[in-house]
């Protein structure tokens, strides 16, 4: 027996060494920490199980049969965060440079679908150079078997995926079809690299230009965070599942933070400037009206003119949504639609109430959004915003002209609770477009043009543009002071979180959202 246990603490050491302490070191002297590095920083101590620790891969020619290693160059199993359990895989770039191949995959595979009949959250750290070529077709047949996971954990599970290290060809596709992406600065990801590139159409291209951190994160909206190191990466892992529910039959984890719910901020009296052109930061409202230091941005660096995040309201975990005054005067465009739909949808897959601040003058016009589909984009918007069954609640701060106000979390798209405070000016347009529409013929013959356009403005806004001609209809709910957004959306929320729609929608397999 002394043999046989001394053989099997000699077999956990080799495992723990992946592709070898040669290049363990190599890595640790570029400033990357290994696998069972990041391991260890992010589970529970003494807290992780795992799952085909032994496997290997048993793939023949080239060489394969020398280069083995326990793992298959993937760390799996499952373990507790901060107390939460959790299924993780980490891939291990000193094996095969992370490569995938069967076993790797099976692995991972499997990760996923315990994750599912768990109940628990997904968390991969990725870090590899895509498939492994050796294997061929075994390795394809393995990306498939994990994207097939991925939709099927989608909706059921959070799927949280860390790239600290590249991530290249089928790779890409896994986090892709997650929840949430963090890149650490150095990390990359992209189908084809740039040698593919420079071959197939001669475009000389860097690794950062074609798929960094920084590219993904404010141009292709691929990545949801970016962090300057794992060790910041790991961090944002544990403060990120704080916010989620470990399934879809959960309720988001409470959390007292020691806010009074009920307290108000008479600066949010004066916040708004009393022009409805002039720009503000809407964080500053977020941070007024949430419980402090809890809002958590999602997408910070992409499409800027809409705000999404986690908070806390009362201890309670919502998903806020905001329009950004401060970029292109919050109006909507192709990217904040993609932006604001999905993270309403994954809000409402996970029983995350939403809380939607609107400032919006309308969809962004001019041919390049037309040509680019914001029509198709913009009716994502429309679309999560109806299908939603959470409960939904929206203050209308100043502007909501057209089909954007429509669009952001209207009565009409089923919210439960719609306030107004008294700078609100809900119409089809502004009040300058309408009175050259309107009053074309009357400005034209104007022998004071700007004086006549300053006495129509104010009629508009009288008659149309303000808060109580839709509250008269029972569009809006209420108006409200700005100083007690807070203790009503409280007050609110408390009624609404046993909310369950009661009337019967069609039959259907799926609905056909806009793609």
């Amino acid at each position: 027996m002394r043999d046989k246990i001394a053989d099997l603490l000699e077999k956990r050491k080799r495992a723990e060494e992946g592709g070898g302490k040669e290049r363990l070191e190599k890595l640790r002297s570029q400033g990357r920490l290994t696998a069972f590095d990041r391991l260890r920083m992010l589970v529970d101590p003494d807290s992780f199980i795992h799952f085909g620790r032994f496997v290997t891969h048993r793939a023949t020619g080239f060489g394969m049969e020398e280069k083995k290693a326990y793992g298959d160059g993937v760390i799996t199993g499952l373990a507790t965060i901060n107390g939460r359990r959790a299924a993780v895989y980490l891939q291990d770039f000193s094996f095969m440079g992370g490569s995938v191949g069967e076993m790797h995959a099976s692995k991972i595979a499997r990760t996923i679908e315990l994750a599912v009949k768990l109940g628990i959250p997904v968390i991969g750290i990725n870090d590899s150079g895509g498939a492994r070529i050796q294997e061929g077709v075994d390795s394809l047949k393995g990306y498939g078997d994990i994207f097939y996971r991925n939709v099927m954990a989608s909706g059921v599970v959070p799927q949280i995926m860390a790239i600290m290290g590249p991530c290249a060809g089928g790779a890409v596709y896994s986090p892709a079809l997650a929840d949430f992406i963090i890149m650490t600065k150095k990390s990359f990801m992209f189908v084809t690299g740039p040698k593919v590139v420079k071959a197939a159409i001669g475009e000389e291209v860097t690794f950062e230009e074609l798929g960094g951190a920084e590219v993904h994160a404010t141009r292709s909206g691929v990545a949801h965070f970016v962090v300057e190191n794992d060790e910041e990466g790991i961090e944002l892992i544990k403060r990120l599942l704080s916010y989620l529910p470990s399934n879809n039959l959960e309720d988001p984890p409470f959390q007292d933070t020691g806010d009074d719910p009920f307290r108000e901020d008479e600066e949010l009296n004066s916040i708004v400037p009393d022009d409805p052109v002039k720009p503000y930061d809407v964080r500053e409202v977020i941070s007024r009206i949430f419980d402090r230091g809890t809002f958590l941005e999602v997408h910070r660096f992409f499409a800027p003119n809409a705000v999404v995040g986690f908070a806390r309201l009362g201890g309670h975990v919502v998903g806020v949504v905001a329009n950004q005054p401060a970029v292109m005067a919050g109006s909507l465009d192709i990217d904040s639609s993609d932006k604001i739909s999905r993270f309403v949808r994954f809000c409402d897959a996970f029983n995350i109430p939403l809380v939607t601040l609107v400032d919006v003058p309308g969809f962004l016009p001019g041919t390049q959004q037309e040509h680019g589909g914001v029509i198709r984009h913009g009716a994502k918007i429309i679309y999560a915003y109806a299908e939603a069954t959470v409960p939904k609640m929206t203050v209308i701060m100043r502007k909501a002209y057209g089909g954007a106000y429509i669009a952001m979390s209207s009565k009409h798209l089923g919210a439960d609770y719609v306030a107004a405070w008294p700078t609100a000016e809900i119409a089809v347009m502004g009040p300058r477009g309408a009175i050259e529409i309107i009053y074309r013929r009357e400005l034209a013959r104007a022998e004071n043009p700007e004086e006549f356009v300053k006495e129509v403005e104010e009629k508009y806004r009288r008659e149309i543009a303000n808060p109580y001609v839709p509250a008269a209809r029972g569009y809006v709910d209420d108006v409200i002071l700005p100083s007690e957004t807070r203790r009503i959306l409280y007050s609110v929320l408390t009624h609404l979180l046993d909310k369950r729609e009661k009337h019967p929608r069609p039959p259907r397999k799926h609905g056909l959202p806009p793609t």
